[in-house]
């Protein structure tokens, strides 16, 4: 067996690798004596098939799977000994001859590679990168406050009718003298919630109106002609709604207001858990310390978006081999469509593909440069953080760890999530050492300006 790898130009070259018979002979008879022991062919025993009508049935194919084996294994093999830096995965070349693994007994097999482009770059106190400290004003607090209170409130139920109110009775369908139609269609114990009418002048109908009160009104305009608004209410099919375009009467049996929770123990115990907070005062803190955390999320990601930007400036243009990087891609998108992609299409993925892969060669060697290194226990340890942190978004403060770990175990069975994790696990560390190697031109600024900067 023989490898070789010439360069075609700095950024591709191509691998040559040659098999003789005896490289792969063994493996071979090996696949060839499975076949005799497990083969059920007539006119033999299991197990008894003699090997010369093993290798008239199955001596070509053993012999590809054989040549195949070895070549992506001594393939592999060479390209990590030699520590060959290449992008993507080798390819098949345009000039590899054709295999005839019936008539062959030596084969030649060669590859295109994509090779990685040589820089340097070091990330340095001379590096000036902003960073932006969002400031936590006491109103986005408050409507901290507000959204938890919002969410540990309850419904009650009053005598008098108010906006956003939901009212629950009897509809009755009337006819056009504002009569109950004889045979008409009634539905108990509906509810509506008037505000949410298209109709101003329908909304008004619930003005000031009490408990155990009639009133009439009209739902095809109250809900502007929407058929399926007026089909799921009335509990017909949307293609009969279209018949209901009268007067109804409702006969108002109840009417429910939802009521923020009180901003006092209950609702403390209930975001941080029982006896973490005991104060309004520490309640405001403490949410103040969280919404700065999340802040510091955003604080990062605008860090490393600039960071990003000031060293593919500094590294500059970079080489890369169009043809062989436009190929992968290529065959990448056959591996998944029947359909190749457009010349225009090609375009378009490939500028795509070398905006991240420039991005990705620099991390790589800030990763080098840096120290950087991520353990299993570490890219969980981000999924769990990342599951906590959802939670959290929806006012759930003091969920178990053991479910938050459940979770975070349960999004890490898929493939694709164990990569983003890995890539936001990459950043984080990333981030933190550049904050530590840089110099960092902070700024104090408050979330509107913050936003104003992705517009």
């Amino acid at each position: 067996m023989n490898i070789s790898l010439e360069n075609v130009d700095k950024v591709s070259a191509c691998l040559t690798l040659k098999l003789e018979k005896a490289d792969y002979e063994g493996e071979v008879k090996k696949l060839l004596r499975t076949f005799c022991q497990k083969a059920q062919v007539h006119g033999f025993r299991p197990g008894k098939l003699p090997m010369s009508v093993a290798i008239k049935m199955y001596g070509s194919q053993a012999k590809a799977e054989a040549v195949d084996h070895m070549v992506s294994e001594k393939l592999s093999a060479y390209l990590t000994e030699n520590k060959v830096q290449l992008l993507g995965q080798p390819m098949v070349s345009d000039k590899q001859p054709i295999i005839d693994f019936e008539k062959q007994d030596d084969f030649e097999f060669l590859f295109d590679i994509a090779l990685k482009p040589e820089f340097t770059v070091e990330a340095t106190a001379d590096d000036h990168i902003p960073y932006y400290d969002i400031e936590v004003s006491d109103e986005m607090v408050n409507k901290q406050v507000d959204d938890y209170a919002q969410r540990g409130g309850h419904s009650v139920s009053v005598d008098e009718y108010a906006d956003k109110d939901i009212v629950r009775g009897t509809l009755a369908e009337l006819d056009e003298n504002g009569q109950p139609k004889e045979g008409g269609l009634v539905v108990e114990k509906a509810s509506l919630m008037p505000s949410y009418f298209k109709n101003d002048e329908q909304k008004k109908v619930f003005d000031g109106v009490k408990k155990n009160t009639v009133v009439t009104l009209n739902l095809s305009k109250a809900y502007d002609g929407n058929e399926a608004e007026v089909a799921s209410l009335l509990k017909v099919k949307k293609e009969e709604a279209g018949a209901y375009t009268g007067d109804f009467s409702f006969q108002i049996d109840e009417i429910s207001r939802y009521m923020p929770a009180e901003v006092g123990q209950e609702l403390f115990d209930q975001v941080f858990g029982e006896g973490q907070v005991k104060s309004e005062e520490e309640f405001r803190a403490k949410i103040k310390e969280a919404i700065a955390a999340n802040m510091a999320h955003n604080s990062d990601y605008k860090f490393l978006v600039d960071a990003r930007a000031h060293f593919e400036e500094k590294v500059g243009e970079l080489a890369f081999s169009e043809p062989l990087l436009k190929k992968f891609l290529q065959n990448s998108h056959r591996s998944e469509k029947s359909e190749p992609m457009s010349p225009e299409e090609l375009d378009k993925a490939y500028e795509n593909n070398i905006k991240s892969l420039k991005w990705e060669l620099i991390k790589d060697k800030f990763a080098n440069q840096l120290h950087i290194e991520i353990k299993q226990e570490e890219v969980k340890a981000t999924a769990v953080g990342a599951a906590r942190m959802q939670f959290a978004q929806y006012g759930m403060m003091n969920v178990p760890e053991q479910y938050i770990e459940q979770y975070a175990a349960d999004m890490m069975k898929k493939e694709e999530n164990v990569r983003y994790y890995f890539d936001a696990c990459l950043n984080s560390k990333l981030t933190a050492a550049l904050k530590e190697t840089v110099t960092l031109d902070r700024k104090t600024v408050s979330m509107e300006d913050f936003n104003k900067m992705f517009e």
